[in-house]
Parts: C-alpha cells; structure tokens; sequence
C-alpha cells in the first residue's frame, strides 16, 4: 500500500538534502500517516483510514463525514 493521505492526498515528494558543506543530493520527504478508525454517525458505522496528521486536525474541525463528502467529490477516496 502506497503511503497517500485518504483524505487529502497528499504523497512523499522529492526534495534535496544539503549537507554542511552545501553538497545537495536527493531525498524524499514522506508523509506522516496514521491509521485511525472514525465513527460516522451519519452513518452509524466505523471507517478505518490512513490519514496525515494534518487530515485529523481538519477532521477535528470539520468532522468526519464532511472529510469524507469531501474527498469523494474530489476523487480521493473510492
């Protein structure tokens, strides 16, 4: 399983790492996932998702089921 946001989408992108002496060579800068289980209770059922830490505070914030509408429209989450 590729390591992308349920949520938002986000994914590992490519950057460089520079040393002391600016030598620069790549890397990747990966995304901070979690598995997290919801309870919808529009629903009345639990969803488990990998999601970025920065999807929960906007879960916190929104909810859950808003989050989800969300991605679905976008054509994040199947």
């Amino acid at each position: 399983m590729s390591r992308i946001c349920q949520i938002t989408g986000k994914k590992a992108m490519g950057g460089n790492k520079v040393s002391h002496s600016n030598a620069k060579s790549r890397r990747q800068f990966k995304v901070n996932l979690k598995r997290k289980r919801f309870f919808v209770p529009e629903t009345g059922e639990w969803v488990t998702l990998r999601v970025s830490t920065s999807a929960l505070k906007n879960i916190n914030k929104l909810g859950i089921y808003a989050c989800l509408k969300d991605a679905k429209e976008n054509g994040i989450l199947a």
